[in-house]
């Protein structure tokens, strides 16, 4: 089924204001010298300095900024067409306009340039921020994760006590004691986000190279020391 289309009383008295004040800018602009098409540009230039500072102003009364300069550029585009449309309702003699009005009418297109361009180019504005927002790089280094987490998550090394001297005994009367066993060094631990990005680094290395990444060089790429690097080479294996 077709929708209806139903006039909009909002929509048909905007048009009509929109197009008498279109006429008598044109007409004020026509009577002060510029003839042609740039009497017919005028009223263009004039309702969209107003419409582009009215947008201006509500971006920046959203955003909680200042909204000064978008209301001094409405307030201009406001008054030239509020007062064409005074102008020609016979208060202004159009056969005979004043000097300072045709320095007006003459003037208006660098002044709508210049309240164009600085409301574009203000600072906020969506332009303007796109442009000065640095691009951002979609993957980290790796060195950089490598150091947060050996600086976050590596722990110290056990120290082994020295043993207390004991009096030296007699050599013929006391066998000679049996070499004490090693102690076993104290697992590391290693973070499961360091060893995912180890396997990382792994499997790049034996996609270029072909063979498995051995201890030390893991080292080298992730910048751990040696006991981790074995505790994380064994977890990989």
């Amino acid at each position: 089924m077709r929708p209806t289309l139903r006039p909009d009383a909002v929509l048909v008295q905007a048009v009509i204001a929109g197009a008498l004040s279109f006429a008598h800018l044109h007409d004020l602009a026509e009577a002060a010298g510029q003839t042609g098409w740039k009497a017919w540009a005028y009223p263009v230039s004039v309702d969209l300095l107003l419409v582009a500072a009215w947008h201006r102003l509500r971006s920046l009364r959203a955003a909680g900024t200042s909204a000064r300069s978008a209301w001094t550029w409405f307030t201009v585009a406001l008054a030239a067409s509020l007062g064409a449309n005074i102008a020609t309702a016979g208060l202004l003699d159009l056969t005979d306009v004043p000097d300072w009005l045709r320095i007006l009418v003459a003037g208006w297109p660098a002044l709508a340039f210049l309240g164009g361009t600085l409301l574009v180019h203000s600072p906020g504005h969506p332009a303007v921020a796109q442009l000065a927002e640095p691009t951002r790089d979609t993957e980290e280094p790796a060195a950089v994760e490598a150091v947060i987490e050996r600086g976050d998550m590596t722990e110290p090394e056990p120290e082994i006590a020295a043993a207390p001297a004991l009096p030296s005994p007699d050599p013929e009367s006391v066998p000679e004691p049996a070499p004490a066993p090693e102690p076993e060094p104290a697992p590391v631990a290693v973070p499961p986000a360091l060893v995912a990005h180890a396997r990382k680094v792994a499997d790049d290395y034996r996609a270029r190279t072909g063979y498995p990444i051995d201890a030390d060089t893991l080292r080298s790429r992730l910048g751990v020391p040696p006991p981790m690097a074995h505790a994380i080479a064994a977890q990989l294996a």
